[in-house]
């Protein structure tokens, strides 16, 4: 045997697997493409695990006197990581759920609107069990997600997954039709029945509607009318009935006596009215005594008594379903006690949240906000200004602000400052912040300062992107943000190609402040030596991320291109 190949992995082999993936310590000097498994301190440098090896990664290792490394390399029907996670997170995303970028063998599904999150989990199971170098996680079914939420993760165990098993996974996930599916609340025109016996006080009714109506507000919905009446069969069915002849949906009816049998006076009043009772109870505390019933296809809810309540409780569970289009049935209800138990107990002290959403609480795309500078007077290009030249019929400034634009950050401003109005004409029609930049002529840095404290106070990162570089695409601002990742460390996300460094450059949040003590005609560039520690290098798959344009020449060759 070859020396180290004692260390050979074989990932998945006891369930079917094919082998995959030679893994073992190798000799520095043999092991160009070849993926790091650990990271090493390489003089001044940091080689950080998975990166692939180059020659000149190999001649920097022997000349810091490393002569053995442990590594990875891809055999025939390998995928490698990035592609494989993006394959089966692609095959998992339905309708409503936008797929972010891969990078270390991670690819986040997001939702893209407010709604509640839908799948079976019996297939997310069968891919799980296909082989260990596949991993997809998922928030729980049924459960409301806010806009931007990550909802499901694939991971791909490094660095590679075996194509058998990969096209498995994918003709799983496709099979019948995507697995996961986010259902996007629909505005509602809800009715609210509250019944009072004599010692019912307004102010609890009040109270009553008042969380109600925030509760359905948080899924886009209103109270169309409210109706109060006597805790009697007939009063409950007159105001239920008028309800549906009004066309509201659903009907709410609270009582001021909690349903104590699916004969008492609320499913009484609301049978007598047309509805149906299709089931009273739940296995879910609180919120036990929740009744479901219906009329023709309008939804009639009888509210458990902690509906009064702003906390997350059983009826929530319901109520986002069918407000996100989701029919209930009776056997939905019946099927709710796994994961039921909501009361806050010594194992889970955390208070539930008041709209029946955790989305706070959940991990969400990042909010990372595109910076453009265009405010320099491109002195090298001579007269013209290249930031409005034109490059296949559009600005070269226009194509950076619309690649930003089309990427996912959250929002784009632009940095102005020579021929403010000519490079705002440029621009126009579109959906940026402008900041003027007066001291322009003093340099870069006035820039950059000018433009950073001018980005949302909620961002956790800026990607700031240079006007002269025309070749950028959404792709490569969306690479730096699936690369963010505060958690892992990795907070300033620089782009690569063979090697090489370039821009535009990913920082987080914590680094905005020291940009605003630079001075004259420099850039950031020093402040990602100062945190080398926390810089992640992002490969990119063409030139386009080092290439600008400052002089005319460049500038016919381009064009020419």
């Amino acid at each position: 045997e070859e020396p180290g190949r004692d260390r050979h992995l074989d990932h998945g082999r006891d369930h079917g697997g094919a082998p995959h993936m030679i893994f073992e310590e190798m000799e520095s000097a043999k092991a160009e493409g070849a993926i790091l498994a650990h990271s090493l301190r390489v003089g001044a440098a940091t080689f950080k695990k998975g990166r692939v090896l180059t020659a000149g990664d190999v001649e920097a290792l022997g000349q810091a006197g490393i002569a053995r490394v442990t590594a990875a390399r891809l055999e025939a029907g390998d995928v490698p990581e990035d592609q494989a996670a993006a394959e089966l997170a692609h095959a998992l995303a339905g309708p409503g759920l936008r797929v972010g970028e891969p990078f270390t063998g991670r690819c986040n599904l997001f939702a893209e609107a407010d709604g509640v999150l839908a799948y079976e989990r019996e297939r997310i199971d069968a891919i799980n069990l296909l082989d260990e170098a596949l991993t997809a996680a998922t928030l729980a079914p049924f459960e409301t997600v806010a806009a931007r939420q990550m909802v499901g993760t694939v991971k791909v165990i490094p660095f590679a997954a075996p194509r058998a098993a990969l096209d498995k996974a994918v003709s799983l996930a496709r099979s019948g039709g995507p697995i996961l599916t986010l259902h996007p609340f629909r505005p509602h025109n809800a009715a609210l029945v509250m019944t009072r016996l004599p010692a019912t006080k307004e102010s609890v009714l009040d109270k009553t509607h008042d969380v109600l109506a925030a509760r359905l507000a948080a899924m886009g919905s209103r109270i169309g009318k409210e109706y109060r009446c006597a805790h009697e069969e007939a009063a409950v069915a007159h105001a239920v009935a008028d309800a549906l002849a009004e066309g509201f949906s659903p009907v709410l009816v609270y009582g001021a006596s909690a349903i104590t049998d699916r004969r008492d006076v609320l499913p009484a009043g609301i049978a007598r009215a047309g509805g149906e009772i299709l089931h009273f109870g739940m296995p879910v505390d609180p919120g036990n005594l929740m009744l479901l019933a219906r009329h023709g296809t309008t939804p009639v809810l009888g509210l458990p008594g902690c509906a009064r309540s702003p906390k997350l409780n059983g009826f929530d569970f319901v109520l986002s379903r069918l407000l996100a289009g989701i029919s209930v049935t009776r056997e939905d209800v019946m099927r709710l006690g796994a994961g039921g138990l909501l009361k806050e107990i010594a194992s889970r002290p955390q208070p539930r949240d008041g709209t029946g959403s955790a989305a706070a609480a959940k991990p969400s795309a990042p909010r990372v906000a595109a910076l453009v500078l265009a405010a320099g007077r491109s002195s090298r290009m001579g007269a013209a200004n290249k930031l409005t030249a034109e490059i296949e019929g559009k600005p070269m400034l226009a194509r950076v602000v619309d690649a930003a634009l089309a990427s996912v950050a959250s929002s784009v401003t632009v940095v102005t400052g020579h021929e403010d109005n000519e490079v705002r004409a440029a621009l126009a029609g579109r959906a940026v912040r402008f900041v003027h930049n007066p001291d322009y002529a003093e340099g870069l840095s006035t820039s950059l300062r000018a433009g950073v404290s001018a980005l949302p106070a909620d961002i956790d990162a800026a990607v700031i992107c240079l006007g002269d570089m025309p070749d950028i695409s959404a792709r490569h601002i969306d690479r730096l943000v699936a690369a963010y990742d505060p958690d892992e460390g990795r907070t300033i996300c620089v782009p690569t190609f063979s090697g090489k460094r370039g821009n535009p450059v990913l920082w987080g949040a914590r680094y905005l402040a020291e940009m605003q003590d630079l001075k004259g005609d420099v850039g950031a560039k020093h402040l990602i030596g100062e945190h080398e520690d926390a810089v992640c290098e992002v490969p990119m798959p063409d030139a386009a991320t080092l290439t600008d344009i400052d002089t005319p020449e460049e500038m016919a060759r381009r064009r020419g291109a």
